[in-house]
């Protein structure tokens, strides 16, 4: 097995970040939609904003979500490549 063919460890941040249920869910759901706010997604999953917020910024971190301003809300998306397919592959399952 070749290391060197694949950034490991964006791939590992990625996979950890993703382990999480809840994370999961969040990304897949944004993996198929174009763009979406805390609030939204606080109401969908019936979880509270905070909570949805601390997902958020984990996933951020990991690069597999990129946010963007829309007046005073904050609004996220899935835009790395490499947890695209991977979250797409999901539906394969």
């Amino acid at each position: 097995m070749k290391s060197n063919e694949i950034n490991v460890d964006e791939y590992c941040a990625i996979f950890k970040a993703l382990a999480h249920p809840t994370r999961l869910i969040i990304a897949y759901n944004l993996a198929y939609k174009k763009e979406c706010n805390v609030t939204k997604m606080s109401e969908c999953l019936n979880i509270a904003q905070p909570t949805i917020s601390q997902h958020l910024s984990i996933l951020k971190n990991a690069k597999v979500l990129s946010s963007h301003r829309i007046g005073n809300q904050i609004c996220y998306k899935v835009e790395n490549p490499k947890a695209i397919k991977i979250l797409k592959q999901l539906q394969k399952v």
